[in-house]
C-alpha cells in the first residue's frame, strides 16, 4: 500500500482551529493544554490518571456483560481484565450508524488500537475502548449508509425503524424490514466475510446499537477493542454524580463556557457548540423522548424547565436532583459533558477523534476545570482517502491528483475535458498564447522608449487578449465535455469515489464497503499505515 501525505490545509472546509491545533500554534494553546502529539506527554498524563477501584470494578463488570452479549473475542475479555487490573484507556467513539457507519468510524477504532499499543511499548498499560453513542436521538444521522454500486455511483441504503420520535437510538429496534436492506447491501458488497458479519449482526430484535456492536466486535476481534454501550442503565447509575454536579454547578459552567466562547471568537476561532445563559449540559427522557433541560435564573434560586412539544414542566433544583438520584437512567450528557462522564467511567489516558470533536474539546476544558476534574487530552484520529486501482488508472490517465477532486464535480469535469482536448488544438492554444506574450513584449519595449505611460496600456491589452483566449479554451472544453460521455462518466466516478457530495470519502462511503471489497486484511494494512507522529491526511493507494 502506497501512502502520500496531504496537509489538512489543502482540504476544503478544514477549520482554522483544527489546522492551528495540528501545528500547536501559540494562539491555540490557551484552549488545549497538550500538543496533539501523544508520545510527548503520554507518560506524564499516565501518572495523573486517577480511577476509584470500586468504580473500576463496577464498570469492568458492565463491560464484561455487554461484550459477552455481542459475542466478543477472547482478546476483548483479556483487555477488560487488564482494565480491571489497572490499565488506562484510549477512548474513541461514534454514533451507531447503519452497517458500521462511514469509513472514519473504522479509522477511529484503529487509531485507538495504535495509541494503546504505542503506550504499551513505552511501559504504560493501555487498552482501546470504543464508546457507542447509543443515547443519541438523531435517528436521521444513523439510519442510512452509502455504498458504491457496480457503476461507482453511491447507493444510499435506509432502514425504517420502530420507536418513538426523539427517543435514544438504543430504544430503536430493528424488525423484519432490516432483512431486505441487509440483502441489498450484500448484493452491492458481494459474497465476503464482512457480508456474513452484517447478516449475523443486523437482524430482527436487535437495535441499531447492538447490531453495530456485534459488527464491530467481529471486525476488531483480533485487537480486542472493548465496546461500551453508553445507554446502559447501570452505567447511568455509576455516572449519576456527574449528572448531579452538572446541574448543581450549571450557573458556573454556563459562565465559564460563555467566557470561553468569547475567548475563542476573539482569537479568530469558531464555537463548535453554541451555549446560552440557560444551558444545562444534561438531557432527560420526557415521554420516552430525549429532551433538553433549561435553566431559568432568578435573584437567588434557579428553576429548571423540561419542555417537550406538548408541555413544559418546571422543577426546583432539589426536585431535579431527586429525579437524578431515583432514576439516573433517564438522564444523559450533552456533547460538552460527555467527555467528563466518559472520563469518570473510564481511566482515560487520551481521547482520539476528528476535527469536530477536537473543536468542542476547546470548550470542554472549562467544564472540566469547573467540575474540578482533569482534562483529558485529545489526539486527532487517523484520516485517509483510499484510492482503488480503477481510480488510480483514471488519475494517471488524466494526469491529476486526489486533491484535484476536492474542487468539486463541475470543476473536475472541466479539468478532465481540458486534458482530453485534441493535441493539435491544445498546441494551437499554447502557440497563440505564446505569440501574444512575445509580440507584446517587443511592442512594450518600443512603447517604453516612446512614452513610458503607454506600457501599462499595452499590459492591459495583453490581459484582455489572454482573457479572450481563456474564454475560447473554456468553450472548447465545454464542447469536448458535451461530446465525450466517457470523460463525464470518469469525472462522476472520480468525484463519487474521492469526494462524494463535496465531503471527504471517509465521511461519505461505508467502511463495510472497503473491507468487504478488499478483505479484512485491509484493516491490518490501514493499521500499519497509522502513525501517531503524522497528523496529515493520508492518500492510500490500494492494490488489486
Amino acid at each position: 500500500m502506497k501512502s502520500q501525505c496531504l496537509p489538512f490545509a489543502q482540504i476544503p472546509h478544514t477549520t482554522r482551529l483544527f489546522i492551528d491545533l495540528l501545528a500547536y500554534s501559540p494562539s491555540v494553546r490557551p484552549f488545549y493544554p497538550h500538543a496533539p502529539y501523544f508520545t510527548e506527554w503520554m507518560k506524564t498524563e499516565a501518572s495523573a490518571v486517577r480511577y476509584d477501584p470500586v468504580r473500576c470494578e463496577r464498570v469492568s463488570a458492565i463491560l464484561e456483560r455487554q461484550n459477552k452479549s455481542w459475542d466478543a473475542s477472547p482478546q476483548t475479555f483479556a483487555n477488560i481484565n487488564r482494565l480491571r487490573g489497572g490499565a488506562t484507556a484510549i477512548v474513541t467513539g461514534q454514533q451507531v450508524g447503519l452497517f458500521g457507519g462511514p469509513m472514519f468510524a473504522i479509522y477511529k477504532a484503529l487509531t485507538a488500537v495504535k495509541l494503546a499499543e504505542q503506550a504499551a511499548a513505552a511501559g504504560i498499560d493501555a487498552v482501546p475502548v470504543f464508546w457507542l453513542a447509543t443515547y443519541d436521538h438523531d435517528l436521521a444521522e444513523v439510519n442510512h449508509v452509502s455504498i458504491p454500486g457496480p457503476d461507482g455511483v453511491l447507493r444510499t441504503l435506509i432502514t425504517s425503524s420502530h420507536g418513538i420520535a426523539g427517543a435514544p437510538v438504543s430504544n430503536v429496534s430493528l424488525g423484519e424490514e432490516i432483512l431486505p436492506v441487509v440483502e441489498e447491501a450484500a448484493g452491492l458488497l458481494g459474497d465476503s466475510e464482512v457480508t456474513q458479519f452484517l447478516r449475523e449482526s443486523y437482524r430482527p430484535a436487535e437495535t441499531l446499537g447492538s447490531a453495530f456492536a456485534r459488527f464491530y466486535a467481529r471486525l476488531f476481534s483480533q485487537w480486542g477493542v472493548i465496546l461500551l454501550d453508553a445507554s446502559d442503565a447501570e452505567l447511568h447509575r455509576v455516572a449519576a454524580p456527574m449528572y448531579r454536579a452538572a446541574v448543581e454547578r450549571a450557573s458556573e459552567i454556563d459562565d465559564a463556557l460563555l467566557a470561553r466562547g468569547r475567548a475563542l471568537e476573539a482569537a479568530g476561532y469558531h464555537q463548535q457548540v453554541k451555549v446560552t445563559a440557560s444551558s444545562v449540559l444534561v438531557f432527560t427522557l420526557q415521554n420516552e423522548a430525549r429532551t433538553p433541560i433549561q435553566r431559568r435564573a432568578n435573584d437567588s434560586t434557579s428553576e429548571f424547565v423540561i419542555a417537550s412539544e406538548t408541555a413544559a414542566e418546571k422543577l426546583s433544583l432539589a426536585e431535579l436532583l431527586d429525579r437524578i438520584d431515583n432514576a439516573p437512567e433517564n438522564f444523559s450528557p450533552n456533547v460538552l459533558l460527555r467527555p467528563v462522564v466518559q472520563d469518570y467511567l473510564l481511566p482515560t489516558l487520551a481521547y482520539t477523534g476528528g476535527a469536530a470533536e477536537a473543536a468542542y474539546f476547546a470548550q470542554v476544558g472549562v467544564v472540566c476545570e469547573t467540575m474540578q476534574r482533569r482534562q483529558t487530552p485529545i489526539v486527532p484520529r487517523f484520516s485517509a482517502t483510499l484510492v482503488e486501482p480503477k481510480v488510480q488508472r483514471w488519475l494517471r490517465q488524466y494526469d491529476i491528483g486526489v486533491v484535484d477532486a476536492f474542487q468539486g464535480l463541475d470543476a473536475l469535469r472541466k479539468m478532465l475535458a481540458a486534458r482530453t482536448l485534441p493535441a493539435d488544438l491544445q498546441a494551437a492554444f499554447e502557440r497563440a498564447n505564446k505569440s501574444v506574450v512575445e509580440s507584446f513584449s517587443g511592442l512594450q519595449e518600443a512603447l517604453g522608449k516612446l512614452d513610458p505611460t503607454l506600457v501599462e496600456a499595452s499590459q492591459t491589452g495583453v490581459s484582455k487578449i489572454q482573457y479572450q483566449l481563456d474564454r475560447l479554451r473554456e468553450r472548447a472544453t465545454a464542447a469536448e465535455l458535451r461530446r465525450s460521455e466517457v470523460v463525464s462518466r470518469h469525472a462522476d466516478g472520480l468525484s463519487s469515489s474521492l469526494y462524494p457530495e463535496n465531503a471527504l470519502q471517509e465521511r461519505g462511503v461505508a467502511g463495510a464497503y472497503f473491507v468487504a471489497r478488499h478483505g479484512t486484511e485491509l484493516l491490518k494494512d490501514i493499521y500499519d499505515a497509522v502513525r501517531v507522529d503524522c497528523l496529515d491526511h493520508q492518500v492510500l493507494e490500494l492494490g488489486e
